[in-house]
């Protein structure tokens, strides 16, 4: 064993120690530390200064009771987290979830992936995550407002423009976004547009915020295609979830040319072998609020499934995971690449388990890895920050050219730094590489912080 990958190995075991029940965090840090063992080699000055121990080790983790009081009148009381990760490159900056599965595990784990995932859009963003493990889903709206108000009477004393810019996530839209802005700006008596992201156009928005993450995702699949000489015109892909990053990531897909045949939510999956309606898609989540086989009411030609997880079964060129963590196990890894599967694009934020990810690896799948092809997201979100620091507001194709810039950059940079090291085509090495000396460069700059 080398001198570097005792190091990583060291590292883990502090973790292990330290939080043994985080398993989430736990394999979001092993999958870095140890993708970057062949840039450490070369680099040992980043073992001098022990960054690898600071790095995995939040700045802070913030975490309060919400109580809220539902239309009947029943007080509920919540959990909720902020966990800010690294501001050694600009303010903290990551999404807001709510969501049943919230905890500190997947906000620490969700926190450390933004710190180079932010890193990579090469703008001056450090990284955060947080939320609560409330749920909106079946909740009226005056529920919501009351709940993300109590939220906010605490979140309001750690986040400011240039301390802490969260957004939205899982569980947070538009409309959570809405009534977390309204009591942040009641409680501090200011306008303060850049303290939170994923605003209405309004209000200091930003144009294609919400489809960033989904359109970055097919800008880096499609660069990492093209790099092999493949288009994606006339592709079959599967996809997975159908919220915001699914819902753009199919709608660029069909842009592209490609065939979009399933999509899914936590119950189940649906199967259009004539390619899925994006616009019956958006009504049933984004109008009606619905689950995913109400579809099949428009398309009675489509086929609705129980398993979400068994949509990786259907044969498809591409796979976008864009739903959740893990969703992609060795099993279902095992499965895409039997039916065929050439390219995977994680649209969710770790979808792949470790064992997917070597898996496909080892089979010579082109794989596009979480924070770097879904880091548009966050990308335009600090678009957003820009324009709410001059005061201005950019158009959709302004705000387009200016992502499909920053997803071209991260893969020319992941790509160049995987051939660098000696591990071509590895765009999960490539890009971790390129985030983690960008952070850990300046870390060393600032002193001992």
């Amino acid at each position: 064993m080398s001198e570097m990958q005792q190091y990583v190995d060291d590292v883990m075991k502090i973790i292990k120690h330290r939080d043994p029940e985080q398993a989430e965090f736990q394999h979001a840090v092993y999958e870095v530390l140890n993708s970057i063992v062949p840039m450490l080699e070369k680099e040992p000055k980043y073992k001098e200064h022990h960054i690898l121990e600071r790095i995995v080790e939040p700045e802070r983790v913030i975490m309060f009771r919400v109580p809220w009081e539902d239309d009947k009148g029943v007080i509920h009381v919540n959990r909720g987290y902020r966990v800010q990760a690294n501001s050694s490159i600009g303010p903290y900056k990551g999404g807001l979830r709510f969501h049943p599965s919230v905890n500190l595990s997947i906000l620490k784990f969700l926190a450390f992936e933004q710190i180079f995932k932010n890193a990579l859009t090469g703008l001056p963003i450090g990284g955060g995550k947080g939320g609560s493990d409330f749920d909106p889903k079946g909740k009226s709206d005056r529920e919501v407002m009351r709940f993300c108000q109590s939220f906010m009477n605490e979140l309001y004393r750690h986040i400011g423009p240039n301390i802490d810019v969260p957004a939205g996530d899982i569980g947070v839209g538009a409309r959570e976004i809405g009534f977390l802005y309204g009591q942040y700006k009641r409680i501090r008596d200011a306008f303060d547009a850049g303290v939170l992201t994923g605003k209405g156009i309004a209000y200091g928005g930003s144009f294609a915020r919400t489809e960033a993450t989904g359109y970055g995702l097919l800008y880096f699949v499609q660069d990492m295609l093209e790099n092999k000489g493949i288009s994606l015109k006339d592709k079959t892909v599967v996809v997975s979830g159908s919220g915001n990053v699914a819902i753009y990531a199919m709608k660029k897909a069909q842009a592209l040319g490609a065939k979009v045949v399933t999509c899914s939510d936590s119950n189940g999956y649906v199967y259009d072998p004539n390619g899925i309606d994006v616009a019956a898609v958006q009504t049933i989540k984004e109008v009606h609020r619905g689950r995913i086989k109400e579809y099949i009411k428009m398309h009675p030609n489509a086929e609705y499934h129980e398993n979400s997880r068994d949509v990786w079964t259907v044969p498809a060129f591409v796979a976008l995971p864009c739903a959740t963590q893990s969703e992609i196990d060795l099993e279902s890894a095992k499965i895409l690449v039997k039916n065929g599967v050439k390219a995977i694009g994680e649209g969710a934020n770790m979808p792949s388990t470790l064992e997917a990810m070597a898996y496909f690896q080892e089979h010579g799948v082109l794989f596009a890895p979480a924070k770097a092809a879904n880091a548009g997201g966050v990308a335009v979100s600090a678009l957003e920050m820009a324009q709410n620091s001059e005061r201005m507001a950019w158009t959709f194709e302004e705000v387009d050219g200016k992502l499909r810039d920053i997803m071209k950059n991260i893969f020319t940079q992941s790509k160049e730094n995987a051939e660098k090291y000696g591990v071509p085509d590895n765009y999960v090495a490539g890009a971790n590489i390129t985030a983690f000396k960008k952070v850990a460069d300046v870390m060393i700059e600032l002193g001992l912080v």
